[in-house]
C-alpha cells in the first residue's frame, strides 16, 4: 500500500485537475482519496465456478465482500487484519476461480457487453496481464475468439500465465504494436477493447510514484499515439461493432479530446452510445457526452475513463501491409484424427466442443477456436488456442493447461486433494496419498476444481505440475 505521505502531485498536474473540478470541497475531496490506500477487489471466474457457490466456499475464511455495483462477478475484499496469506497465494486463486483486478478496471468489459448480442469475434489492444481478457473470456463463455495482442514482449509470459490459470481456451496472442490491426485486418472483429497505454493519472492510489515522470508534454505524446491506436482499432471493426475505448487517466488530452478526434475524423461512421445507464449510479461519472470519467473519490476506486462507440457503416481501407508472414507451422488434423484424439481425450476426463478444431505442429496438438481460423493466413500469431497433447509411440501426453480448461472432474479418473495434499502439488512434489487410486491418467483436483494432470507410478502421484509455475514461501495451508 502506498505511503500518503510519499504520494507525489506535480504542480502543473494539480493546476490541471482545479480547471477539471472547478468545485473546491470536489477538488479537496479527489486530493483527499487519492493519498488513501486502494481498497483490493477481485472478480469470480465464472469459467469455473458460479458467484454463489464462490461465496459459499469462501465463507469460512471471514473475507468481507461487498458487490461492486459495475460488475456481478466482482467484489471489494477486506480481510482480518492477521491474515497475512496473499491473495494470490491462497487455494482459490492458484485454481483460477478468482483475478484479482482493480474496480474500475471491470468497467469497460461491462462495457463492452451490455446490451449487445454476445460477440463471435473480439481483439483486445494491449491484453496484458490478462485482467480484462479473462474478464472478456467469461462474458463469452469460453466461445467464439479472443486476439489478445500485447506489445511488450516482457508482459506476453504474464498474459499467457493468466489466460492459462483461468482455464481460458478460445484465446490467440499476437506480439505488435496496437496500430498494425487497421490495416492487416480490416473489419474482422465484432467488438475491440482498446484499453490505450496513458499516463496513469488514475493510479496514484496503488502507485504513489505515478506521477513522477508527469508532464503536460508527455500527456500530449501520449494521446498522439492513442489517436493512431484508436484509428487502427476503429478501422480492424465491422460495420456495426461495437469500440470501447478507456484509460486510466483523467486528464481530457488522453480522453475525451481522443473521441472527439476520431469523431472528427469519420462522423458519418461513428456513433456515441451513452454509458449514464450502464449500472445504478452511473449517473454519478457521466459526462454530457455519455462517457464514463471516473475520478477516484465518486467510488472510492482507481481514477478510469470510459467511452463505448458504434461503427455505423464502412470505411475506406488502410493500404495492405507489405510484410511476409511465413508459412504457417500447423496442419490441421483429419476428421478421423480429431476423432481419434477427442475419443482418447474423453477416456481421460477431457472435452471440448465444435467451436474448437485440432492442429498439429511435428507432434504436438493444438486446440485452435474455429473463429480465429480465417485470420491465420493474416497476421502472425505468438500462440492460438492451446496445447492439447504431445504425440508418442504409447498414446498422447496430455497437457497441464488442456487439463485446466478441459477437465471434468466429477471424470472416474479424477482425484480430489486435500489442502495438505494440494500444497504438494502446488510445491512440485510427488503425493503419497493413503488411499487407492484409479491406474494410468489422473486428473488431479482441488476443491472440486481441476489444478493438473498426473499419473499413479505404484502408491504414489507423480507430480508433473509445470517448474515454472511451481511454488515456495507461504501458501494456503501452512
Amino acid at each position: 500500500m502506498p505511503d500518503s505521505s510519499r504520494v507525489y502531485f506535480p504542480p502543473a498536474f494539480l493546476s490541471l485537475m482545479q480547471q477539471m473540478l472547478p468545485d473546491s470541497a470536489e477538488f479537496d475531496q479527489f486530493i483527499a482519496i487519492s493519498q488513501q490506500p486502494l481498497r483490493r477487489s477481485l472478480r469470480v471466474n465464472t469459467l469455473k465456478i458460479s458467484v454463489a457457490d464462490f461465496l459459499t466456499l469462501v465463507a469460512p475464511m471471514a473475507w468481507s465482500l461487498t458487490p461492486i455495483p459495475w460488475c456481478p462477478e466482482g467484489f471489494w475484499i477486506s480481510r482480518e487484519d492477521g491474515d497475512a496469506l496473499p491473495l494470490g497465494s491462497t487455494a482459490e486463486h492458484l485454481a483460477g476461480l478468482f483475478y484479482i483486478q482493480e474496480a474500475s478496471s471491470m468497467l469497460p468489459v461491462t462495457a463492452l457487453f451490455d446490451g449487445c448480442p454476445t460477440p463471435q469475434r473480439v481483439m483486445d489492444v494491449a491484453a496484458a496481464p490478462g485482467s480484462k481478457t479473462t474478464q472478456i473470456a467469461a462474458r463469452m463463455h469460453n466461445g467464439g475468439a479472443i486476439l489478445a495482442n500485447e506489445y511488450s514482449a516482457s508482459r506476453v509470459k504474464v498474459l499467457h500465465a493468466n489466460l492459462s490459470r483461468c482455464g481460458i481456451s478460445n484465446t490467440a496472442m499476437t506480439h505488435f504494436d496496437g496500430r498494425v490491426f487497421g490495416a492487416a485486418l480490416p473489419e474482422s472483429f465484432d467488438a475491440i477493447l482498446l484499453d490505450a497505454p496513458c499516463s496513469g493519472e488514475g493510479v496514484v492510489r496503488k502507485d504513489a510514484d505515478a506521477l513522477r515522470n508527469w508532464s503536460e508534454a508527455s500527456n500530449a505524446e501520449i494521446a498522439a499515439t492513442q489517436r493512431e491506436l484508436i484509428d487502427s482499432a476503429f478501422h480492424a471493426l465491422r460495420p456495426g461493432g461495437t469500440l470501447v475505448y478507456s484509460t486510466c487517466t483523467l486528464n481530457q488530452d488522453e480522453n475525451q479530446q481522443v473521441i472527439a478526434w476520431l469523431l472528427a475524423r469519420y462522423p458519418d461512421a461513428v456513433e456515441v452510445e451513452p454509458l449514464d445507464q450502464l449500472f445504478a449510479g452511473a449517473e454519478k461519472a457521466a459526462t454530457a457526452e455519455g462517457y464514463l470519467h471516473v475520478f477516484p473519490q465518486i467510488f472510492d476506486s482507481e481514477g478510469f475513463f470510459v467511452a463505448r462507440l458504434r461503427k455505423t457503416t464502412s470505411i475506406p481501407a488502410l493500404p495492405q501491409p507489405g510484410y511476409k508472414l511465413g508459412k504457417l507451422p500447423f496442419s490441421p488434423m483429419s476428421r478421423a484424427q480429431q476423432q481419434e484424439v477427442a475419443a482418447a481425450a474423453a477416456k481421460c476426463g477431457l472435452h471440448w466442443d465444435e467451436q474448437y478444431t485440432l492442429w498439429q505442429r511435428d507432434k504436438e496438438i493444438w486446440l485452435f477456436p474455429v473463429e480465429i481460423e480465417p485470420l491465420l493466413s493474416r497476421v502472425r500469431f505468438s500462440r492460438i488456442g492451446l496445447k492439447l497433447a504431445e504425440t508418442f509411440p504409447k498414446g498422447y501426453r496430455w497437457q497441464h493447461e488442456a487439463a485446466i480448461a478441459l477437465a471434468d472432474p466429477l471424470a472416474v479418473n479424477a482425484v480430489e486433494l486435500n489442502s495438505a495434499e494440494a500444497e504438494e502439488w502446488y510445491r512440485g512434489r510427488d503425493i503419497y496419498p493413503e488411499r487407492d487410486l484409479p491406474a494410468g491418467e489422473l486428473i488431479i483436483c482441488h476443491q472440486r476444481q481441476p489444478i493438473g494432470i498426473a499419473k499413479t507410478v505404484g502408491s504414489r502421484i507423480k507430480n508433473n505440475y509445470p517448474r515454472d509455475l511451481v511454488r515456495d514461501g507461504k501458501l494456503f495451508n501452512t
